[in-house]
C-alpha cells in the first residue's frame, strides 16, 4: 500500500518516534510516506534524523520528508496526525501560575479547568487553521486524527467548526485497563474484557469481565486496597470506586482537577495524593515532568538517536490507537477501541452534541461506534458539569467572546469551588493578556483587560501549590536514573 500520512506538531520528538515505529509493524504500510510538519526546525531535524535511522537500520522503502510549511506536509494526505502543544511550555507555566494566584492548584491542567479552558482557546483557531488546510490540499475525504489536549474541545471544534471528518485519541483507558488487569491478578491484560464510557479523562469502566467473569465493585476496592502500590497512589480513585460504584480511567492527579471536592482546600489535598511521581496529584506535575523530559532529550539526544539504529519488533507495537485504526481502515483487519466523536445518541443520557469517549469498531467502512450506552447517573453527572464546560469554551474561542470564555471558567468546577465572580474575571483577563500572542480572537478585548487590570482592587497572592516540586536539573535526573539501575 503506498499513501500519505501528515504528522503535524512532529516535533513531539518522542511521540512522533511511537507512532511511526507502530505505523512500520504493519507490514502493508512500509511503502508508505509520512510528512512531518513543525514550526520548530531544530524538533523537525532531530525527529528526521531518528526517523532516518529507524528506516535505514530496517530497511524498508518508507519515505519521510519534513516541512515548516504546514500545506506542503498535508499536500494529497489520507491521514493527518495532529499532536501539537501551541504556545508550548512557556504558555503552559501560565496555565499553572497564574491560577494559582487565585488559589486555584491544579496538576495537569490540560483538559478543563482554568490551564485547560485557556490551553483550548490556544489550540482551536490552529485546529480550524488545519482543517481549512485539510479540506483545500488534502486527499479527499481525509481523515484528522486528534492527539492534541483539550482532547474533547479540539475535537468539537474541528468537526462542528472546521467540517472534518475527526476522531480523537486518547491512551487513558488502555493505562486503566492494565492497572486493573494487574490487581486482579491476570497473567495479560488480555485477559481483561471492558467497557469504557463518559468523556475525554472522565471515561468509567461500566463493564468489566476477568476470562469471562464479571468484576464487581466490591471485589475491584478490595484489589486495589490490598495492592501495594496503586492503595498508595490511587487514592482518589479508590474513594471514587467506593461512592461512585465504577473506576474512572483517568490518572489521581488528573481526575482530582475534575472532583472539586478533592482540591478545593489545601490542607486536603495532600491526604488524596501521592508524591512519588508526578501523575498522583502533584502540583504542576505534567509541567515539571514535561519541562525535565524536554530537557533530559535535548541533552541525551546522541543516545536517543543511537538507539534508533535496530529492527523493529511488531511484537512491541505500543496500544496507541492511530497504526490499529489506519491498519483497520485499509485492510479490513478489525479493531476494537475507545474513541472521541460526537455523541449522537451513543450515550443516551449525554446531550448528542457533545464528544464522547466510548467504545467503536473499525474495518473498511470506517469507524462504527457501540450505540445505546447508558452511564450511572453520577457519572453522568460529573461529565454533563464538564461538557458544559468545554461548550462554552469552544464556542468563545471561536467567537472571540470575552465574557463568555469567563463564564465558562466560573462554570468550571474547581474554579468554582475556590474563587470568586470578581476573581475569576480578573484571572481571565490576566491569563488573556500574558498569553495575547497564541490568542488572535482575543486582541480586541486586550486592550480593554489591560486597563481592567491596571485600576483592579481584587488581590491576589504569591502561592506554589500545596505541592509543588522544583524542576530537577540533568544531573539530579541522572543520579536518579543511575539509582534505579543499581536497585534494579
Amino acid at each position: 500500500m503506498s499513501f500519505k500520512i501528515a504528522i503535524i506538531g512532529a516535533g513531539s520528538v518522542g511521540f512522533t518516534k511511537k507512532l511511526f515505529t507502530d505505523l512500520l509493524c504493519v507490514p502493508e504500510f512500509r511503502d508508505i510516506e509520512v510528512a512531518l510538519t513543525d514550526i520548530s526546525q531544530h524538533n523537525l531535524d532531530m525527529i528526521r534524523a531518528i526517523l532516518d535511522k529507524i528506516v535505514e537500520a530496517n530497511g524498508f522503502p518508507v519515505k519521510v520528508t519534513t516541512h515548516t510549511d504546514r500545506r506542503r506536509a498535508l499536500e494529497g494526505a489520507k491521514y493527518i496526525i495532529s499532536c501539537v502543544r501551541v504556545g508550548g511550555l512557556e504558555a503552559y507555566a501560565d496555565d499553572i501560575r497564574i491560577p494559582l494566584k487565585y488559589g486555584i492548584d491544579q496538576c495537569v491542567g490540560d483538559t478543563i479547568c482554568a490551564g485547560g479552558i485557556l490551553y483550548g482557546q490556544r489550540n482551536i483557531p490552529v485546529i480550524l487553521d488545519f482543517c481549512k488546510d485539510i479540506r483545500e490540499v488534502a486527499a479527499p475525504g481525509a481523515k484528522f486524527l486528534n492527539y492534541a489536549n483539550p482532547m474533547a474541545m479540539n475535537t468539537w471544534a474541528a468537526i462542528e467548526y472546521g467540517k472534518v471528518d475527526t476522531v480523537g485519541l486518547c491512551h487513558g483507558v488502555q493505562h486503566g485497563a492494565e492497572q486493573i488487569a494487574e490487581i486482579l491478578g491476570a497473567k495479560s491484560p488480555s485477559e481483561l474484557d471492558y467497557i469504557c464510557s463518559g468523556i475525554n479523562h472522565q471515561t468509567w469502566f461500566i463493564d468489566l469481565r476477568l476470562n469471562g467473569r464479571k468484576i464487581g465493585k466490591e471485589e475491584l476496592v478490595a484489589a486495589f486496597e490490598a495492592h501495594p502500590v496503586f492503595s498508595q497512589q490511587e487514592k482518589l480513585r479508590i474513594d471514587v470506586l467506593k461512592r461512585f460504584g465504577v473506576y474512572s480511567t483517568e490518572s489521581n492527579g488528573h481526575l482530582s482537577e475534575y472532583l472539586p471536592w478533592y482540591r478545593k482546600r489545601p490542607e486536603e489535598i495532600a491526604r488524596w495524593i501521592d508524591m512519588s511521581d508526578w501523575i498522583h496529584g502533584e502540583t504542576g506535575g505534567y509541567l515539571r515532568h514535561s519541562t525535565e523530559t524536554r530537557n533530559w532529550f535535548e541533552t541525551e539526544f546522541p543516545q536517543f538517536l543511537a538507539s534508533a539504529a535496530k529492527p523493529i519488533d511488531p511484537a512491541k507495537r505500543s496500544n496507541e490507537h492511530a497504526s490499529h485504526i489506519l491498519e483497520a481502515l485499509e485492510t479490513g483487519r478489525v479493531y476494537r477501541g475507545h474513541f472521541n466523536v460526537k455523541n449522537n445518541g451513543v450515550i443516551s443520557n449525554l446531550p448528542a452534541d457533545a464528544i464522547i469517549e466510548s467504545p467503536g469498531f473499525v474495518d473498511r467502512f470506517g469507524i462504527n461506534m457501540v450505540s445505546g450506552i447508558t452511564l450511572p447517573e453520577a457519572c453522568a453527572a460529573t461529565c454533563m458539569a464538564s461538557i458544559n464546560v468545554q461548550r462554552m469554551s469552544v464556542h468563545a474561542a471561536v467567537s472571540g467572546d470575552i465574557d463568555l470564555l469567563k463564564l465558562a471558567v466560573l462554570h468550571d468546577p474547581l474554579v468554582g469551588a475556590v474563587a470568586t465572580p470578581e476573581e475569576v474575571w480578573q484571572m481571565v483577563d490576566e491569563m488573556v493578556v500574558a498569553q495575547a500572542r497564541w490568542l488572535p480572537q482575543y486582541a480586541d478585548a486586550v486592550p480593554a483587560a489591560k486597563e481592567r487590570l491596571a485600576t483592579s482592587t481584587v488581590k491576589t497572592r504569591d502561592w506554589a501549590g500545596a505541592a509543588r516540586r522544583n524542576v530537577r536539573s540533568i544531573e539530579e535526573l541522572r543520579a536518579e536514573k543511575s539509582a534505579l539501575k543499581k536497585a534494579v
